[in-house]
Order: structure tokens, then sequence, then C-alpha cells
């Protein structure tokens, strides 16, 4: 199953972050990691179309997780 990066908006409030992750879950999302750096946090969907954070208010952007390597 893919995994998500959802990235709220700086000014986003921690009830406001909440409701993006309640709103992944009743998706058929699953919250695998919360982040401490960045407001936002990783999500595994079994089909990302089934959650759609365009416009939404909070989410800054949603990207595919991955490994990240420097050469």
């Amino acid at each position: 199953m893919p995994s998500y990066i959802v990235k709220c908006k700086s000014s986003a409030s921690d009830e406001e972050i909440q409701a993006v992750k309640d709103q992944a879950v009743q998706n058929g999302g699953t919250i695998t990691h919360e982040y401490n750096l960045i407001k936002g946090f990783a999500v595994t969907l079994p089909d990302v179309s089934t959650l759609s954070f365009d416009g939404h208010p909070h989410v800054e952007h949603v990207e595919l997780d991955g490994e990240v390597k420097t050469q």
C-alpha cells in the first residue's frame, strides 16, 4: 500500500491538523508517522483517489513518500 506525506500549512492549529488526520482515516488511511519538524504526517492509503486534499484549507501539499538518498 503506498504511503503519502501530508504537509499542513504552518498556520494550521493542532485541532485543524487533527481534522485532516481524521479525514484520512475515515477514507481508509492509516497514520504511520507524525512529524515534529513540520506540521504533517505520513499515511498509507489503499487508493489515493479515495482521499482528496485539493483545495483543503489546512493542507499545503501531499506527496508520495519515498526513500531519500544522498549522492
